[in-house]
């Protein structure tokens, strides 16, 4: 069985000494009305023709249209997530305006059976959002990046 991989850029800022972090809402019709368990860090998926990193970076790109910050990158681990697909996260500090974004699309038969394929944003939005808050609207398969990010900090700032 392959499993599938994904890898992401979970972008990180620290705004009036708290720490935020920049979320995607998932775009298309299923998440729409969505909003606990329907955001996620900007990822996808990757082959054997290109590293993890490379992938994160990539993908951060291509769904939210903007660069990927160049800060060094913190490796966060992976998680499986509970479809079986294993997700790969570095953990990279910036600062960008939501506003900026101009999401990548993907096409599907909508609605289903119609015959008719739609194009839809990856993502619909984006947003900063402090560790509570990422804990009620991330996938619950990617909340354990978040707390992999704060205990990182944590012992950065105790040394």
């Amino acid at each position: 069985m392959v499993v599938k991989r994904s890898a992401g850029l979970l972008v990180f800022r620290t705004s009036g000494g708290r720490l935020e972090v920049l979320l995607a809402h998932m775009g298309g019709p299923y998440w729409a009305a969505r909003e606990a368990g329907a955001w996620t860090v900007p990822k996808g998926e990757y082959g054997d023709d290109e590293t993890a990193q490379a992938a994160a970076r990539r993908e951060f790109a291509e769904e939210l249209g903007l660069p990927a910050p160049d800060g060094p990158p913190v490796p966060l681990g992976e998680a499986r997530q509970a479809g079986g697909k294993v997700v790969t996260v570095w953990a990279v500090e910036g600062d960008l305006d939501p506003e900026l974004v101009v999401p990548g699309t993907f096409t599907m038969e909508w609605p289903r059976g119609s015959g008719e394929t739609r194009a839809f944003p990856e993502v619909d939005r984006v947003a900063w959002c402090t560790p509570e808050e990422a804990a009620e609207r991330l996938v619950a398969g990617q909340r354990v990046f978040v707390e992999r990010l704060s205990a990182h900090l944590r012992g950065r700032d105790a040394g």
